[in-house]
């Protein structure tokens, strides 16, 4: 089980997106998606849905999961939601 940053109700493992701090396609640090759960590093959990991303944002959740000093760009897995969702 794990908690969703943005909503913050528990699901199991494989109903959530991991996200991890990375680079974006620029070369830029971001938050990324991690859809097969085995990038390297701390990670948090989000329901694949932009209603939780948005809370997400919207609380600054993805610096505090990652344990981050400062927030980082998130338009990586706002991109990958809006491509993958219907």
């Amino acid at each position: 089980m794990r908690t969703c940053i943005g909503c913050r109700e528990r699901a199991a493992r494989h109903e959530l997106l991991r996200i991890v701090a990375g680079v974006d396609e620029d070369g830029r640090p971001a938050v990324v998606p991690d859809p097969s759960k085995s990038a390297a590093g701390r990670g948090a959990h989000l329901h694949p849905t932009i209603a939780c991303y948005d809370l997400a944002v919207r609380r600054r959740a993805f610096a505090r999961a990652l344990r981050l000093e400062q927030g980082l760009a998130a338009e990586p897995v706002k991109s990958w939601l809006e491509a993958h969702t219907s």
